[in-house]
């Protein structure tokens, strides 16, 4: 009998078994929450590219998981001739203090030895925290930089134009070294041209282009009053240390026509009668260095007013020479004595047009005078004889 209860007792025990786990059982089978690293040393450029002489400056970042502790930084691997400097605050570091939640920076100068060549370079930083330490692989790539080197172009080195014409240059200027420039500009031109140079709408002499940039320059030479038809070489040349670029123009001046319009003394004045035409003589004079062609003639004159000319047009007036033709200005009849003025225009085909005001002075007819006299005298007479008449009743 006494043997019957422990069968009794382990029967339920065994249906509570293979009725399934217990939810402590349960919740113990899950796997375990990772638990963060203590600590973590990262920057967020690992890989940068330098060129032979730049030093390297990267941003390290230290974090703590639970424990506020202090980390010794140093380098685990480092190329033979470099030179490696940890910086925080202003100051050369060996350790930093790391609080959990708070990210701690500091930064590392990687400094290159005299002989360096081109080609990638392996670092390795070390930072050794409370009972752990985590370690940060970095790579420098150095390249080789470009000499200082400039160049200046532009698609139209030779324009054309009259003596008064502002030749403009559009030129593009490119810095082609790793460095950056303070460029100058200069020009050997002529003496008959002044030359300047815009960016961006503001004159300049000096401007700073980086490293591998372009920058569009105005260039501008205007000659000076009087210059004589050809062709003008100018030769702009921009310096930036030991960097020099040279840029020949060419400035094609064509001949242009410049007419005076003038009298044979230089007397701008005349008479006319009224009603009647007096000859005018009017001098046009080419003071240009292009024939002045096809040359109209006109003329502003008071209304009522006749003004001719002969001849009416010129064919041609050559650089230097002068034409003289005759105005035949012809008042109206009722034009009282006096000053007029009469402009006389010069319209060349192929340029501006030129004028003179001239000073006619009208003069009356002595005819009517002579009749004016008579009459005074007829009414005098009649006035006597009716005086004498009628006085002697």
């Amino acid at each position: 009998m006494h043997r019957t209860w422990p069968i009794i007792f382990l029967i339920p025990l065994a249906l509570l078994t293979f009725a399934g786990p217990s939810p402590a059982l349960a919740q113990a089978s899950q796997p375990p929450a990772v638990a963060s690293a203590p600590l973590t040393l990262f920057t967020a450029y690992p890989g940068e590219v330098v060129g032979i002489g730049e030093s390297a400056s990267l941003n390290l970042t230290l974090q703590a998981s639970s424990v506020a502790q202090t980390v010794q930084i140093e380098m685990k691997q480092i190329p033979e001739g470099w030179t490696a400097t940890f910086q925080g605050g202003g100051h050369i570091v060996s350790s930093v203090y790391v609080e959990p939640g708070t990210n701690a920076t500091v930064s590392l100068r990687l400094d290159q030895p005299a002989n360096i060549k081109p080609g990638t370079y392996n670092f390795d930083v070390l930072a050794k925290g409370q009972d752990t330490q985590v370690d940060l692989p970095i790579v420098l790539t150095i390249k080789s930089k470009l000499p200082p080197k400039l160049s200046m172009t532009t698609q139209l080195p030779t324009l054309q134009g009259s003596p008064s014409t502002t030749f403009r240059y559009d030129v593009t200027l490119k810095n082609e070294g790793d460095e950056d420039l303070s460029v100058s500009m200069s020009a050997n031109a002529p003496s008959d041209f002044q030359v300047t140079y815009t960016l961006s709408g503001q004159e300049v002499t000096s401007f700073p282009l980086p490293a591998n940039q372009t920058k569009q320059v105005s260039v501008e030479a205007k000659p000076v009053s009087g210059i004589s038809a050809g062709n003008y070489p100018i030769t702009v040349s921009a310096q930036g240390g030991d960097a020099q670029a040279n840029l020949d123009l060419t400035a094609q001046v064509t001949g242009q026509s410049q007419l005076t319009v003038t009298s044979p003394d230089g007397n701008l004045s005349g008479q006319a009668n009224a009603g009647k035409a007096s000859a005018v003589n009017v001098v046009l004079r080419n003071t240009g260095t292009a024939p002045a062609l096809g040359v109209q003639l006109s003329a502003s004159a008071p209304s009522g007013w006749d003004v001719t000319f002969s001849p009416q047009a010129i064919a041609e007036i050559p650089p230097g020479q002068q034409v003289e033709v005759s105005a035949n200005i012809q008042p109206t009849d009722k034009a009282v004595a006096g000053d007029y003025m009469v402009t006389v225009k010069a319209q060349p085909s192929d340029g501006s047009s030129q004028s003179a005001d001239f000073r006619i002075t009208v003069l009356t007819s002595t005819l009517w005078g002579i009749v004016g006299i008579a009459l005074i005298a007829v009414a005098l007479g009649v006035v006597a004889l009716a005086v004498v008449r009628f006085g002697r009743r």
